[in-house]
This record gives C-alpha cells, structure tokens and sequence, in this order.
C-alpha cells in the first residue's frame, strides 16, 4: 500500500505536490469514488483515475534539454507559444520539467515523469550547483558582487549566490559577463538580485546543473541522461535533504 500522492507521481502524471493539489480539489478518484484525503493509501488492485483518466505506470524517463531563449518552462501554454515539451516530440511519457527557467532565459533544463526525482531536487535544503552566466548593461564592481553572497533583499524577498566571478568587461559597450552559482533557484532569482544593484539582465543562460553540462548539444537539442549522471545528481541532492 502506498500513498495516493505518491503513486500519482510515479506515474508521471504530476510532482507529488501537484497531485496533493489534485488529490485536495476532487480531481482523483479511486475505485470510482472521488478522494480528497492525501492519507488515503492504495494498492496495485485499485483503480485511479486522475480527471477521468486511469493511472497507468510508465517507466521512469529523465532527459537533458538545452532550452533556447523565448520558451516557456511548461507543458502547456494558454497563448499558444512555444513550450519545452514541443523539443521533445519523440518521447512518449508524460513529461514535466523540473523546476523552470525563464522564457527570456536559455541553458539546461531537465525533465521527467518521475514526480519523486523532481521533488528531491527542488526540495529546498539541497545543494546542487547552478551555474549560470549573465550579462549586464552596466559593470558591477567586486564589491556590489559580495553582496550576493551575504543575500540581497528585492521586493521583500531575499535572495543568496552561492559564489559570483566577473569572467569580462566591456567599457565601449558599458556591459559584463560574470559567473553566478545558485543552489536555490526562486522565480526570476539572477534578474531581481542585478536589477536591485541597478544592472539589468540582457542575457541569461543556465550552463551547468551538478554535473551536467550542454557540452554537444546546440539550443533546442536534448538527450537522455546517462545512468551515472542520474546517479551522481541522486547523491548530491539526497546528502542536503533530511
């Protein structure tokens, strides 16, 4: 017997917190009876359904996208524009991606349908590098730069990197390139933490994830992660988590 969340997002219909979500608004049933209670417990013998449609088990899938700019971390898009799925059009599973980055913003993005690999990495106590590279308008000095590390506060909220390194600059063009390593990853993190120095974001790209890196692929390419990739990434991020 397991929990109704969680055989949900074993099958990679949805993060276990989506399917607590789905479970709460009446959306599942069991048996033919709707379900809200997340305690309920099911079997290999029990019928569900998720709106209307019965819960199958897929094999758990894990894939590499180097997402290009102008795409939205999503499954889906209510005006129509493009989403990181469609670079996926010969997978099968349900897929969903882990975590997100911003449409404006390309690099590494995974995805799955294993609803459990998602929820370890985004829990919150893990630390799994995110490298990322940004350019500025504007140059920001060292100093400005170890704010980041003590945490800036923008629009009540605050934000930490982990380790923050000017690569360039270019006083014609009055821009930066510099090198910032999360381990959390809030919406729109690297943009609000320049823009409360006063250094807007013109580029943004995510160009390492753990391990992981885009090395041979070109944006809009993905490909299945490797078993010790996969293993590497369980380990770095099952240490950090109680």
């Amino acid at each position: 017997m397991e929990r109704l969340q969680k055989v949900i997002a074993h099958a990679g219909v949805a993060s276990r917190r989506k399917a607590e979500k789905m479970i709460t608004d009446g959306k599942v049933t069991v048996n033919g009876k709707v379900v809200k209670e997340l305690g309920t417990k099911v079997s290999s013998n029990d019928d569900v359904e998720v709106e209307g449609v019965p819960l199958t088990k897929e094999v758990p899938v894990y894939y590499l996208l180097y997402k290009p700019r102008g795409v939205i971390s999503s499954v889906n898009d209510d005006k129509g524009r493009k989403v990181v799925t469609d670079y996926l059009p010969d997978v099968e599973e349900r897929i969903f991606p882990i975590g997100r980055l911003d449409y404006d913003t390309s690099g590494i993005l995974l995805l799955t349908n294993d609803g459990e690999f998602a929820n370890l990495l985004m829990h919150p106590s893990h630390e799994v590098d995110k490298v990322y590279i940004v350019k500025t308008k504007g140059i920001p000095d060292d100093e400005q730069l170890k704010r980041f590390k003590k945490g800036v506060t923008v629009e009540g909220e605050t934000f930490k990197a982990v380790h923050t390194k000017v690569l360039s600059t270019d006083g014609k063009k009055n821009s930066a390139i510099i090198q910032v390593i999360l381990h959390e990853g809030k919406n729109r993190q690297i943009r609000k933490m320049f823009e409360g120095l006063g250094y807007p974001v013109d580029k943004l790209k995510r160009e390492r994830y753990g391990s992981l890196t885009l090395q041979g692929l070109n944006a809009g390419d993905y490909r299945p992660l490797k078993p010790h990739e996969l293993k590497q990434l369980r380990q770095m991020a099952e240490k950090n988590v109680e």
